[in-house]
Parts: C-alpha cells; sequence; structure tokens
C-alpha cells in the first residue's frame, strides 16, 4: 500500500472525530488526489451537504493529485496526533 492509501484506511480508524471543516477538507483533498479537478455541476442551494462537499472539492481545482495526496496524508497525521 501506498501512503495515501494508508491515510485513507487509517482515518476510518480514529478516535478522534473530526469537526465538519476537517472533514471537509479531508474530502475535498482525496476527491483531488484521486480524481482530479471537479467538473461536476454545482448542487442546487438546497443541497446543503452536497454543496459544501462540491466547494471543498473546487477550492483545490489547480492542485496536483501528488500535491492533493501530499496534503491529505498530513491532514491525516495531524488528525491521528489528536487521538
Amino acid at each position: 500500500m501506498t501512503a495515501f492509501e494508508d491515510a485513507a484506511a487509517a482515518v476510518k480508524t480514529l478516535t478522534y472525530n473530526p469537526n465538519n471543516d476537517e472533514l471537509l477538507a479531508l474530502y475535498g483533498l482525496f476527491k483531488q488526489a484521486t480524481v482530479g479537478d471537479n467538473t461536476t455541476a454545482k448542487p442546487g442551494m438546497f443541497e446543503l451537504q452536497a454543496g459544501a462537499k462540491w466547494g471543498a472539492w473546487t477550492k483545490n481545482k489547480g492542485m496536483s493529485k501528488e500535491d492533493a495526496e501530499t496534503q491529505y496524508i498530513a491532514l491525516v497525521e495531524s488528525l491521528k496526533a489528536k487521538q
């Protein structure tokens, strides 16, 4: 397994409950690392959760998959340190 895959697995076993901002950052970086730039249409204004996730992913537009992986791993490590 790669370091990114290890971090993705570790995030599922955290005893610390990340706050919403941390969860959105994890989501956005994961999607950028695995899919690349967000090319989906923005969800409707009443789809609050979908809109937040869309924004978290779109915030990373232009970031390389490698940079997203590196930042994701660093974020997971910082969350592990809070346990």
